[in-house]
């Protein structure tokens, strides 16, 4: 089986990657027939995918640019996925070039292709570790030797908390990572919500049901909680196309339908 350059040696090449078919909605190009072929499965149950996807990708960018242009030069991206199109180290670098990104994923697969894209780049890391035991991502060696923890940071948890189920506690372990924060560091989040179009999100549940990744969306109000102990920047919690659009009039269209909040929140 031909194997692409950029594909690890360890990688699986017959089995679909979550992290390669969400750079199939983006539009990028490290994803395999057997991704693509997932991926056109799933528009045909959930057409509104790739938009919902790419609203996301978006919210990113303009989260990261923001933040970077007011002085942020180290983001800590949790669940980042494969970092292709729209990656956070490159819209943080446009502003600042010595920005330090550490990604951190818990899918072997998103890690190995990771490091293999940033291997040449000095100013990023990648670390496997999970979201549900932040101590572990706080506390790695690479982690420690990319970002001064005593300064501030920009963490991201975008399009994640939602594969996290209350039994794992996800508030708690945002609260664990908040308290390990310096003052003026931020949360970058969004996160899948029922509320607008419960109908349609009950297929989108029911589609990832049938993946290792179930998922949980949650209301407004659930979503709010876990900026506890930050303060939430202007325009507050929204759904993805309002926070900060670059162009207000376009966003302003069934906003909806991307069935996902927003927000960005300051450690006080």
């Amino acid at each position: 089986m031909y194997r692409p350059s950029w594909v690890p040696a360890e990688v699986d090449l017959s089995r679909p990657s979550a992290a390669r078919v969400y750079d199939y909605y983006l539009g990028g190009s490290h994803n395999l027939e057997v991704d693509r072929r997932m991926a056109r499965e799933a528009i045909s149950l959930w057409p509104d995918l790739p938009v919902i996807m790419q609203a996301n990708r978006a919210f990113l960018r303009r989260a990261v640019r923001h933040l970077a242009e007011r002085g942020t030069t180290q983001f800590l991206d949790i669940g980042s996925g494969i970092p292709t199109v729209g990656n956070v180290h490159e819209a943080a670098q446009q502003v600042h070039p010595g920005t330090r990104v550490v990604y951190v994923d818990s899918d072997p697969v998103a890690v190995a292709h990771s490091r293999a894209i940033l291997a040449d780049d000095e100013h990023t890391a990648v670390v496997h570790a999970d979201l549900r035991a932040p101590e572990t991502i706080l506390e790695d060696p690479v982690v420690r030797a990319t970002l001064d923890l005593d300064r501030p940071v920009a963490v991201l948890v975008v399009a994640v908390l939602h594969f996290v189920s209350d039994e794992d506690d996800p508030f708690g372990a945002v609260a664990r990572i908040r308290d390990r924060l310096a003052p003026g560091s931020h949360l970058v989040l969004s996160h899948a919500s029922a509320d607008g179009r419960p109908e349609a999100a009950a297929s989108h549940r029911e589609l990832y049901s049938r993946t290792p990744t179930p998922m949980t969306m949650r209301s407004r109000e659930e979503i709010e909680r876990f900026f506890d102990g930050f303060d939430l920047l202007d325009p507050g919690l929204v759904w993805l196309p309002l926070w900060r659009p670059d162009d207000r009039e376009a966003a302003a269209r069934h906003p909806e339908r991307t069935t996902g909040f927003a927000g960005v929140g300051r450690r006080t």
